[in-house]
């Protein structure tokens, strides 16, 4: 379903999956609109469940079908160590063990620059044009 944010004027689209289960949720709850958050401006924008419906006609044999089949248990992989280290801290055992990590190259510092003299910028400021007096009002 292609849908335009109501608030910032993006096109999103909502996925046939989750067409289904706000469906599904929307009969369970007795609810008559679904909240979809804009992907750029994070806003709910309100759904009519007559147009969910319009754009998912079959979704009571879809949800028949979702409930019948099983979902696929996900094997389960070891996740190293690495991945973990930035959203976990870690036991000072293991941080001991873990190999440390070899100093970056430092960059050389850049030369300095020189500068100009006291006397070179009052002689600038002495060549520039005089501002004439403001003008004021006659008596």
């Amino acid at each position: 379903m292609n849908l335009r944010c109501i608030y910032c004027q993006t096109p999103f689209t909502l996925a046939r999956s989750e067409m289904l289960s706000a469906i599904i949720v929307m009969n369970e709850k007795n609810q008559s609109h679904y909240d979809a958050h804009c992907p750029r401006c994070r806003r709910a924008n309100s759904i009519s469940r007559q147009r969910m419906e319009l754009f998912f006609p079959n979704w009571k044999d879809a949800a028949r079908q979702q409930a019948s089949t099983p979902e696929p248990a996900l094997p389960l992989t070891p996740v190293p160590a690495s991945d973990l280290s930035g959203t976990m801290p870690l036991p000072k055992e293991v941080k001991a063990a873990a190999p440390k990590k070899a100093a970056a190259k430092k960059t050389p510092a850049k030369a300095p620059v020189a500068r100009k003299s006291t006397a070179s910028k009052a002689a600038a400021t002495s060549s520039k044009a005089k501002k004439a007096p403001a003008k004021g009002k006659k008596k």
